[in-house]
């Protein structure tokens, strides 16, 4: 299983290293240390956290005032595999993605529950909402 580091967690959950090692340090997410002493965060572990980030959502102070961009880095939060497609969801900071695809291509890219992965959206239709 993929682990990663403090800095890692943090550009995947969409917050600062240092909030993230505050949350690791209050017992928010699990970590263990590596050979070299370096914290990590197991990959199973931070997609279950990233969930419970993404459905608290942004506070007030948090909030961006800038349109979302079409690249959303995360980590996969579920795979669900039929027999001819596949659903695949990613906890992109407080953004959940769903993605539905062939199952030949979830295998071909070896996407599991813990590993990072980016969505890339597309669309002819985007709305634009300030808060």
């Amino acid at each position: 299983m993929q682990s990663y580091t403090i800095g890692q967690a943090a550009r995947l959950l969409g917050v600062s290293p240092d909030t993230a090692r505050r949350w690791a340090d209050a017992g928010r997410v699990a970590t263990h240390r590596d050979e070299s002493g370096r914290r990590l965060i197991d990959g199973r572990d931070l997609a279950a956290f990233s969930i419970e980030v993404g459905q608290s959502g942004p506070g007030e102070e948090d909030a961006p005032y800038t349109s979302a961009r079409n690249a959303f880095p995360g980590i996969v939060t579920a795979v669900k595999l039929g027999d001819v497609a596949a659903q695949v969801e990613i906890q992109a900071g407080p953004h959940r993605l769903v993605s539905l695809l062939t199952r030949e291509a979830v295998e071909e890219l070896g996407l599991e529950v813990g590993m990072q992965a980016t969505a890339r959206v597309k669309s002819t239709s985007v709305h634009i909402d300030r808060t």
